[in-house]
């Protein structure tokens, strides 16, 4: 059974949690940048579950850890940015705060009527898991806490009729800078990624060869991405970084393998091989077919009689 400390707190605005952190009302309502050095409440009676009805990026540096990518250490002491959409739940397993840095919130009221309401969901980064964090070199560090004390000083100016259009700015500057760092990221760990893909092509082959299929259907991203440790969407942007192509993509690659195989060495009909590998409805599986090769399975299947 859970426990009530293990419930979630949840927070429906931005006020109610600088009064949960012990800070000061916010200077605006919709958004504010907290310090952490700044948090007054001990941190034993802080929630150990938070849920946020508002967008959270958070900067942290002096990370006790080095950053460990396969077996390999990355020296990016400066910190990491860690990214939080409304509504997902945030938690901590430690015991103290042994780091500082800062936290940009804001309420998607806060975008309305900017065309960055609808781009914001365009960046995977806020579905990646903690361990999926963006750590930062020494110039980048620099870069984004730039970007940080740009929105403080806007806060700390008297509201007038530019200050949401400065903030917003700032806020899809420093959006742009994160995509950028994190295509870096993808690249600082291509041998690492390089393991991730092959151990990914090896869990759809034997998917397929085992014919897991029949049992479970069609292999999921989500399925993939838990047994490689990883979340769906650092899985689909990894793997586009590498080939291209995203998560969904390798799957429909290795399916239509499959399914070449079968046109060409058995004598199963269309219909059958449709539920050999997972299909329900054999038209679905005709369909991506013919998308991926530019020919019916029918048609695949003659040009080699």
């Amino acid at each position: 059974m859970k426990q009530a400390g293990d419930i979630p707190k949840k927070f429906d605005s931005i006020s109610a949690l600088h009064r949960a952190l012990g800070f000061s009302r916010p200077l605006h309502p919709l958004v504010s940048l907290v310090n952490y050095a700044d948090i007054k409440t001990p941190y034993a009676q802080l929630p150990k579950a938070l849920l946020l009805n508002f967008y959270k990026i958070s900067y942290k540096r002096n990370l006790t850890d080095k950053v460990k990518y396969g077996q390999h250490y990355y020296d990016f002491d400066e910190g990491g940015l860690s990214f939080i959409a409304p509504n997902q739940v945030i938690s901590s397993a430690k015991e103290e705060n042994d780091y500082s840095g800062y936290t940009l919130l804001f309420h998607v009221d806060f975008l309305s009527t900017y065309p960055l309401a609808t781009r914001i969901k365009t960046f995977g980064f806020f579905s990646y898991a903690a361990n999926e964090a963006l750590f930062l070199s020494d110039r980048e560090k620099q870069t984004i806490v730039s970007v940080f004390e740009n929105i403080q000083q806007e806060l700390s100016n008297p509201i007038d009729d530019f200050s949401q259009d400065v903030v917003i700015s700032h806020i899809e500057v420093l959006l742009n800078y994160s995509n950028r760092f994190y295509k870096r990221q993808f690249l600082t760990r291509k041998s690492v990624n390089h393991d991730l893909l092959t151990r990914m092509e090896q869990l759809l082959t034997m998917y397929f060869d085992e014919e897991q299929t029949l049992e479970k259907g069609l292999p999921t991203v989500e399925y993939l991405a838990d047994l490689l440790h990883v979340s769906p969407r650092y899985l689909s942007d990894m793997l586009r970084s590498l080939t291209g192509q995203n998560a969904q993509q390798h799957i429909h690659e290795k399916l239509i393998e499959k399914a070449k195989i079968f046109l060409t060495s058995t004598h199963l009909s269309v219909s059958e091989i449709a539920y050999q590998l997972g299909f329900e409805h054999s038209q679905s599986f005709n369909k991506l077919f013919k998308k991926k090769t530019n020919l019916t399975p029918i048609e695949f299947k003659q040009s080699f009689n």
